[in-house]
C-alpha cells in the first residue's frame, strides 16, 4: 500500500500523472498537492475527482506547515515532486519567485519527508522530476547525458538546478532513497498557453500573430506529455535509488518550423486553407539568454528501463490540436485577464 504524494498534481504535466496513477494504480491512494496557482487547474482532473484513491489537498510547498499537515492526514509513503515555477520568461521577470518555490520549496519538502520516514528511509521514495535546461545549451552537434556537466543559464533552469542538487545532497548525507528525471520539452492537452504550442493554437484560431523570438531559429526537443507520464510511472516503480534518467522524445524542431506545422494542423483541423495562417507569424525581440538547442539522449531509460515515446510528433502534435479545438471552454477560463496583461507585457517589440 502506498499513500504518494504528487505535488503540482493540478498543472500541466502532474494532473497527467495523477490520472494515470488513479486509474492505474486503484490500490495507491493518490493525494494531489497543489497550491492552484495561475498554471494549476482542478478542472484538468474532472474525469477522476470522484475516485476512491484521489484526494486532492491545497498547499503550498514554499509552506512548510502545509506539507507537514499533508504528510500527518495521508501517511505519506512516497513523494513525486512536479511543482514548479517553469516559465522561462516569468523567471527573467521575477526570478526570487523561482528560488522560493523551486529551491526554498524543495528543500521543505525534502525536509518533511526526511522527518517522517526517518525510522526506515530505505522504504521511501523521493522523486524529483527536472528539466533539460538545467545543462545548458548545446551547439549543433551532441545531446544532453546524464553525466553532462550542469550549465544553467535562465534563472529558471538555474533554480531547477539548484533544486536538483539539493535532492542528491539530502541521499548523499542523510541516506534518502531518491531519484531524479530530466525531461525536454512537453506538449498536450491541458497545457497553460502561454507555452509555444498551445499559445499557438490559441492566436491561430483567434487570427491574431503569432509572436516568434529572434528567428525562430532556436531547437527543442519534443515529448508528447501522456509519454511523460509513462516515463514517470516506469522510474517510480523500477528507477534505482540515487539515479538519474533523461527523458527525451528523439525529435528535434527548430521553433519556426513548429510554428509552420501547428498553422498548418490548425488549418487543416477547422477547414481553413493549408498554410494560411503562416501569414500571423510575426518576429519579435529575443528572449534574454535564450539557449540555442536542447536535445536529450535518452538511450539509458531505454535500455534500462525499457521506455521510449509511443507517438510520433505529428500524430501527438494532431491529437493536441483536436483538443484544444475542442476545449474552448477550458481555454476561455484558463486565459483571463490577468493572463492577458501578461501575455501583452511579454510579447511586445520594444
Amino acid at each position: 500500500m502506498k499513500n504518494i504524494l504528487i505535488t503540482g498534481g493540478a498543472g500541466f504535466i502532474g494532473s497527467h500523472v495523477v490520472r494515470l496513477f488513479v486509474n492505474q494504480y486503484p490500490n495507491y491512494q493518490i493525494i494531489n498537492f497543489d497550491a492552484l496557482t495561475y498554471a494549476g487547474n482542478l478542472e484538468n482532473l474532472k474525469d477522476v475527482e470522484s475516485a476512491d484513491n484521489y484526494h486532492f489537498f491545497k498547499g503550498n510547498i514554499v509552506n512548510e506547515a502545509d506539507i507537514q499537515k499533508a504528510f500527518d492526514q495521508y501517511e505519506v509513503t512516497d513523494v513525486i515532486h512536479l511543482a514548479a515555477e517553469s516559465h522561462v520568461d516569468r523567471s527573467i521577470s521575477d526570478p526570487m519567485a523561482f528560488v522560493k518555490t523551486n529551491v526554498i520549496g524543495t528543500v521543505n519538502l525534502l525536509n518533511v519527508a526526511k522527518r517522517a520516514w526517518n525510522e526506515d528511509l530505505s522504504q521511501h521514495l523521493f522523486y524529483h522530476v527536472s528539466t533539460d535546461e538545467v545543462y545548458g545549451s548545446l551547439g549543433d552537434e551532441g545531446l544532453f547525458m546524464e553525466t553532462t556537466p550542469y550549465d544553467p543559464q535562465s534563472p529558471y533552469s538555474a533554480s531547477k538546478a539548484s533544486s536538483d542538487h539539493f535532492v542528491r545532497a539530502y541521499a548523499n548525507t542523510y541516506g534518502m532513497k531518491t531519484v531524479i528525471s530530466n525531461c525536454s520539452n512537453n506538449y498536450g492537452p491541458n497545457q497553460f498557453p502561454e507555452k509555444l504550442i498551445p499559445l499557438l493554437i490559441n492566436n491561430i484560431k483567434a487570427q491574431k500573430p503569432l509572436p516568434v523570438y529572434g528567428k525562430g531559429e532556436n531547437i527543442r526537443d519534443w515529448l508528447f506529455v501522456e509519454d511523460h507520464a509513462k516515463a514517470i510511472d516506469i522510474v517510480f516503480h523500477k528507477g534505482k535509488d540515487q539515479e538519474t534518467y533523461n527523458i527525451g522524445g528523439f525529435n528535434e524542431w527548430k521553433n519556426i518550423d513548429i510554428v509552420r506545422l501547428v498553422c498548418d494542423e490548425v488549418d487543416r483541423q477547422l477547414g481553413r486553407a493549408v498554410g494560411s495562417s503562416q501569414n500571423l507569424i510575426t518576429f519579435v525581440k529575443d528572449r534574454a539568454g535564450h539557449d540555442m538547442r536542447y536535445a536529450i539522449d535518452a538511450k539509458k531509460i531505454k535500455e534500462q528501463l525499457g521506455w521510449e515515446p509511443s507517438l510520433q510528433f505529428e500524430e501527438g502534435l494532431s491529437k493536441t490540436v483536436a483538443w484544444y479545438l475542442t476545449n474552448e471552454n477550458w481555454l476561455m477560463r484558463v486565459t483571463s485577464g490577468a493572463y492577458q496583461t501578461y501575455y501583452q507585457q511579454q510579447y511586445t517589440n520594444n
